[in-house]
């Protein structure tokens, strides 16, 4: 807001109160129309925060027995677009256009007994009153002020991870402090920070022509300040707050995977949004398949004779019908066979495989018959040495 706008705005009018008011009549005027155009109680209502801010406003110079000195004289001074002649003048108003006094156009000649215009954009009135009221040219502005951030964890099984699964999660956050509206006021009538006049923020050089940005530490990024602190939340506004909340967790979700949900964490303050949910997913061990990124792992036991002559085998799948797959003659331990789309669920909503892997059975109680056949077995093969290459590799080495 520019000077000649401050000089120009009638606070007396925005409050509804006469220019002999008390200090205690602007108070309760202020307090009044703070609780009926508060952003809390008219969410979504853009005139409701403009007037609440314009209330702040003039409540944040008429509060001030020294800035509500500094503007009368202001006003008496400028307030009828004209300036009064000082006692070497040639008497009477000279008419000014306030654009003209604090704008940057050129300025005129001087009368008698008034100011001459200053040159070519540069110093003149706007220069003495720029820094009226400490506001550096910005205006009184309450901004929105965005939530918190929340994080949770939760537990799923190793199917719900896979398959995806909505969960209640039970969270506790800051919320707006019933006690007082979210105002952090006991009557719910907060003034605006003079410190960095509403905006929660103050800018700090660090030489070279840079500045840097904090939060205000008077009102703690809030941009006000509570006349008479509520006793529940101690004039932060903000009270901590249980809620249980259901969760869609996507399918395919991995252990330890942190997701996050948009506008599921803490309520802003005064019309900002809310902050962000992360929640941390933990999955059960199963006991019987494994998990490689988008595939899934499985261990199938099969016979020697189903190994070396080769066979049909049926393989179970996670939550569905069991798949059959064909073993060539001759497959060795530990082989890894593929059975495509019984994995877990993608992104793009399709399915990884399911990476199946041989394991050899051996018998630890043999029948006689079978000893017969395995003793036959072992005289028929009697001249093959499986460990010969490995001998020879090691000489080799």
């Amino acid at each position: 807001m520019s000077t000649k706008d401050f000089v120009e705005k009638d606070y007396y009018k925005v409050l509804g109160v006469p220019k002999d008011a008390t200090d205690a009549e602007v108070k309760k005027a202020y307090r009044k129309l703070a609780r009926e155009f508060h952003p809390d109680a008219n969410k979504g209502d853009a005139k409701a925060e403009e007037r609440f801010k314009e209330i702040s406003e003039a409540n944040d110079v008429l509060g001030d027995p020294k800035k509500r000195k500094e503007y009368d004289e202001a006003r008496a001074l400028f307030g009828n677009g004209g300036f009064r002649a000082g006692p070497g003048g040639a008497g009477g108003n000279f008419n000014f256009d306030l654009g003209d006094l604090f704008g940057g156009a050129q300025g005129g000649q001087g009368g008698a007994g008034g100011f001459g215009g200053g040159g070519g954009g540069g110093g003149g009135l706007g220069d003495v009153f720029g820094g009226l009221f400490n506001r550096g040219g910005g205006g009184t502005r309450v901004q929105p002020r965005r939530g918190q951030d929340i994080e949770s964890e939760v537990t799923l099984s190793f199917t719900e991870a896979v398959d995806g699964a909505t969960v209640p999660l039970r969270m506790s956050s800051q919320a707006p402090c019933k006690a007082c509206s979210g105002t952090g006021d006991k009557n719910g009538t907060p003034r605006v920070c003079p410190t960095c006049v509403g905006t929660g923020q103050v800018s700090r050089g660090t030489g070279g022509g840079f500045s840097l940005t904090d939060p205000c530490v008077d009102c703690k990024g809030r941009g006000l300040i509570a006349q008479d602190p509520c006793e529940v939340c101690k004039g932060s506004g903000r009270a901590k707050s249980a809620r249980t909340m259901q969760v869609r967790i996507p399918a395919g979700v991995l252990d330890n995977q942190r997701i996050r949900l948009r506008g599921k964490g803490s309520p802003g303050e005064r019309g900002g949004p809310a902050g962000d949910l992360y929640v941390v997913v933990h999955v059960d061990a199963h006991p019987v398949f494994g998990r490689k990124g988008d595939n899934l792992t499985v261990t199938v036991p099969v016979t020697f004779p189903e190994a070396a002559l080769g066979g049909e085998v049926k393989v179970p799948t996670l939550g569905g019908p069991p798949v059959t797959l064909k073993l060539p003659a001759g497959t060795p331990n530990g082989r890894t066979m593929r059975a495509r789309g019984k994995g877990a669920v993608r992104k793009d909503g399709t399915r990884g495989d399911l990476l199946v892997t041989v394991e050899v059975s051996v018998p630890t109680d043999l029948g006689a018959d079978a000893q017969d056949a395995l003793e036959a077995y072992r005289k028929a093969t009697a001249g093959e040495d499986p460990r010969a290459e490995l001998f020879q590799a090691a000489k080799g080495a």
